[in-house]
């Protein structure tokens, strides 16, 4: 009996054993004795594992950012910026890096695969067969025929000549209506298509002056158009006492200018139009190529340029007047030279209020002043004032004679109100400009 009960008593605790036995999920590892209790070890599952991992990572993340912040802080109190400032520098350092990295990384595969493009050409194989070929061609272009060689060189000569003759210069719309009874010619400056850049940003800024030669007793100008070679002028001038039988033996001519600020206006080319070959008993309208300018023949004829300054202020009623220098000027004397200086008129209602001038240059046609002149002009009048810059070769025996004269005011055209016009605009400001000398026998601007 007693041998049975131990027997029972341990077949129960082997029923006993295998309850507590379960899955490799649950227990890591089990021992499994007769007689033995066994004690399972809890392991972690997989998903519990990821989650206590990122969560590591995400702790030593945030523990960093910490850090940077305390450190950003540091540095910006040191700097005694704001926090951003800092971030934002930071940022401006790590990008130039980056841009340093990718120019030096681009440079060097430029210098390897350049190479090796290059070399490729030379890599290939050679035909040998196409030697005898090749050392033909090359002893037809080293030593060609002087047959070849003439003829060669009169096609050259044709084309480059034809090449030189083709010079587009834009093309030029005008009209003209004159009218009999009036004895007037009324001309309309329309357009310009397709002109030349004559500045550096590939634009221009055009402007046309029209006269009649051979007396060029009257010149207009109409206005500038900035930055543009299409320029719209649309603008009307009237020559008067043109009597009908005079106007066969005379010459319009539509002078195409880039008007330049600080230096000498560019002609950019011109169009003549005969009168006496022109049906005026009809109004005529059309389109005509821009021709080079005459050079040569208008250089002749011209008297010189002349860059001054002009300054208003308001308040005090005072207009500075500063002559800064003349180019080019007409010669004067029997040597080829001139003794120039610059007379200042100031006028009003037809009558001389002051005058003052500048020094004597002797023998020069490029003369340098750099000198100021003030005159008193009250708010009220400066609207009706007209300056006169006259510039006046100095003879010691007899009278000085006028090289040529600007005309500045309310009343004036052209560059002279626009310089007029520029200074008003922008009071206590010095606006400096070139100016083309004109005939000082002409007469007052209307």
């Amino acid at each position: 009996m007693e041998s049975l009960s131990i027997l029972l008593r341990k077949l129960r605790q082997v029923k006993a054993n295998d309850e507590v036995v379960e899955d490799d999920s649950e227990y890591e590892t089990q021992i499994v004795v007769a007689g033995t209790k066994i004690i399972p070890q809890e392991t972690v599952s997989l998903q519990e594992a990821l989650k206590t991992t990122t969560l590591s990572s995400l702790d030593k993340g945030r523990e960093q950012l910490q850090n940077m912040n305390i450190a950003i802080n540091e540095v910006s109190k040191k700097m005694k910026i704001p926090p951003w400032a800092t971030m934002l520098i930071i940022l401006m350092i790590f990008i130039i890096i980056i841009c340093i990295i990718y120019l030096f990384f681009r440079k060097l595969f430029r210098k390897i695969f350049g190479k090796g493009d290059k070399l490729s050409g030379l890599k290939g194989s050679v035909d040998l067969k196409a030697m005898p070929l090749l050392g033909n061609s090359f002893k037809e272009k080293v030593q060609p025929d002087v047959e070849q060689l003439t003829t060669n060189m009169e096609e050259n000569d044709d084309v480059e000549s034809k090449k030189s003759e083709i010079v587009n210069l834009g093309k030029f719309e005008f009209s003209l209506d004159y009218d009999f009874q009036k004895q007037e010619l009324t001309v309309g400056v329309l357009q310009a298509q397709e002109l030349p850049a004559m500045d550096m940003g590939g634009t221009s800024d055009p402007y046309v002056k029209v006269y009649i030669m051979p007396d060029k007793k009257k010149k207009f100008e109409t206005k500038v158009h900035r930055k543009t070679l299409n320029p719209v002028f649309n603008e009307t001038f009237i020559f008067k006492n043109l009597a009908y039988g005079d106007i066969s033996g005379k010459t319009l001519v539509f002078a195409v200018y880039d008007f330049d600020r600080f230096s000498r206006h560019d002609q950019i080319g011109e169009i003549h139009v005969p009168l006496g070959q022109v049906d005026l008993g009809k109004v005529i309208q059309e389109w005509r190529d821009i021709q080079p300018p005459a050079g040569e023949k208008e250089n002749e004829n011209k008297l010189g340029d002349i860059c001054f300054s002009l300054r208003y202020v308001p308040t005090a009623g005072k207009l500075t007047v500063v002559i800064l220098e003349a180019k080019n000027l007409k010669k004067m004397d029997v040597g080829g030279l001139s003794d120039p200086y610059v007379k200042l008129s100031l006028m009003m209602g037809g009558k001389r209020i002051k005058k003052k001038k500048t020094s004597i240059k002797k023998c020069t046609l490029n003369p340098y002043y750099n000198e100021s002149f003030s005159f008193e002009v009250p708010y009220e009048q400066i609207q009706k004032v007209t300056l006169i810059v006259t510039v006046v070769d100095y003879d010691r025996i007899g009278t000085s004679d006028p090289i040529g004269k600007v005309v500045l005011g309310c009343s004036s055209q052209g560059s002279e109100l626009r310089h007029w016009s520029d200074m008003l605009a922008s009071p206590r400001r010095p606006i400096a400009m070139w100016h083309t000398l004109k005939d000082p026998e002409d007469g007052k601007p209307t």
